[in-house]
């Protein structure tokens, strides 16, 4: 029997590595997809990001008392998972509670501090679905996370409740089965645990078989939904969990208000101004290369862009702090990127399906997902970059696709044309000649 759970469990093991290193290859190379840029100065900062933003959730504490919560979630998720090496290397030696055998005190003290977190994470879930779906803050009610995305939060919240529960009830069983020494279970001798002690009354009636069975029960659903949480990860806005840390490594450094020109139409303007730096025309009469501006699909942003859609935690603080959002624009940040993540998944498979392993023109381009009015609405305060807790840019994306709807399109509102016209040819916004712009102070 012994034999054939550590072959089932060895199994269980190796399909779920091998599916989760499959799609995480497949995020990888869809991010990969994105013009290259670097990221390598100052390290020190960066790092320093990784500490304050991703480990210390630094943007949650406005907020303290959902960051605790979430602190809970977050540390209990990382810390009780150590305990799944324990699981581990009993399913694959056979053996039961392995580590209890090095330090009877400093197991149990431990045992209970994972308990202690167990209940924390219950808690905080349930408050987190209370918020959801009793409360119903308008963030979470918007309907941007109509369908999948809604559902998608609820699953998770309750794959960790149960995740908890189980893992309290396999501890209740199994001193149970201690204290009555019953087969292997009487070797080693851990002592009542704190919290799953409160669950005894309810499975102190059962007999030492009808224990065993609660106890082998608990212990194979726990590390089979561990593992299928980890498989469900790679589908699920709960990336972040995994993409926060190197989102907050590679973020921008510039201050948040600072707007990338291009060098191109920089080099343009310098030619209208100082014609004579102009280079020469070709002498066989070729046209150079005429450049792209702006982003039309996900092939033109930048992997960090890219990597900003996978890392997104749909938490809406972006769009609950988007001044067009709460005018009553369709604006939503949160839209913006969920809709990028959308086409880049389109496009991996698109990939993935296709003979040759390359991109088939299927038709469609980011504007599919992100509608003009969405684009013009927003006015680049900011106010989603600064609200989001790992960095996130969506006013990067807008940017670049409104850069393509004016310059490869020329699809701007009439008021704007205006304002362009008179920069073209009289270099300010206004509909006077550079001559005669002071006329004014004559009269």
């Amino acid at each position: 029997m012994v034999l054939f759970q550590q072959i089932a469990f060895i199994l269980a093991l190796a399909v779920a590595i091998g599916l989760f290193v499959k799609k995480i290859r497949r995020i990888r190379r869809n991010i990969l997809l994105g013009k290259d840029e670097s990221f390598e100065d100052n390290p020190g900062l960066r790092w320093k990001n990784v500490l304050l933003l991703a480990f210390g959730q630094k943007k949650m504490f406005r907020n303290p008392l959902v960051a605790m919560l979430h602190l809970f979630v977050y540390v209990g998720f990382v810390i009780i998972n150590i305990e799944v090496l324990e699981i581990a290397l009993d399913g694959l030696l056979g053996t039961h509670r392995v580590f209890a055998g090095f330090g009877g005190a400093l197991y149990s003290a431990l045992i209970n501090g994972f308990e202690l977190l167990a209940v924390a994470v219950f808690l905080s879930c349930f408050i987190f679905l209370c918020r959801r779906n009793i409360i119903k803050l308008r963030r979470f009610i918007s309907h941007d996370l109509d369908g999948w995305p809604r559902s998608d939060a609820n699953y998770i919240l309750l794959t960790e409740i149960v995740l908890m529960t189980l893992f309290l009830t396999m501890n209740a069983a199994d001193t149970l089965l201690q204290t009555r020494g019953y087969g292997h279970y009487g070797t080693h001798l851990t002592g009542d645990f704190a919290f799953s002690q409160w669950l005894h009354p309810l499975l102190n009636g059962l007999s030492s078989g009808a224990l065993v069975a609660v106890e082998r029960t608990c212990w194979w659903l726990h590390i089979l939904g561990i593992l299928v949480f980890l498989n469900y990860l790679p589908y699920s806005k709960h990336l972040h969990i995994l993409l926060a840390f190197p989102n907050a490594y590679y973020a921008r450094l510039e201050p948040e208000g600072k707007l990338r020109n291009m060098p191109a139409i920089q080099q343009e303007v310098l030619y209208a101004m100082q014609p004579e730096t102009a280079p020469p025309a070709p002498a066989d009469g070729s046209a150079p290369p005429t450049p792209k501006f702006g982003a039309k699909d996900v092939f033109d942003l930048s992997w960090r862009n890219l990597l900003d859609a996978y890392s997104c935690t749909e938490c809406g603080r972006c769009t609950a702090a988007c001044p067009a959002n709460i005018t009553g624009k369709v604006l939503s940040p949160r839209k913006i990127m969920m809709s990028t993540r959308d086409r880049l998944e389109e496009v991996g498979r698109n990939i993935d399906n296709s003979a040759n392993g390359s991109f088939t023109d299927d038709g469609k381009n980011l504007l599919s997902y992100i509608s003009v009015e969405e684009l013009r609405a927003c006015t680049t305060c900011n106010a989603c970059v600064t609200e989001c807790p790992v960095s996130i840019s969506p006013l990067e994306i807008i940017v670049e696709m409104r850069r393509a709807l004016i310059m490869e399109d020329s699809n701007a509102p009439q008021e704007w044309n205006a304002l362009f016209g008179n920069i073209e040819n009289n270099f300010a916004p206004w509909k006077f000649s550079p001559d005669e712009r002071d006329k004014w102070t004559e009269s």
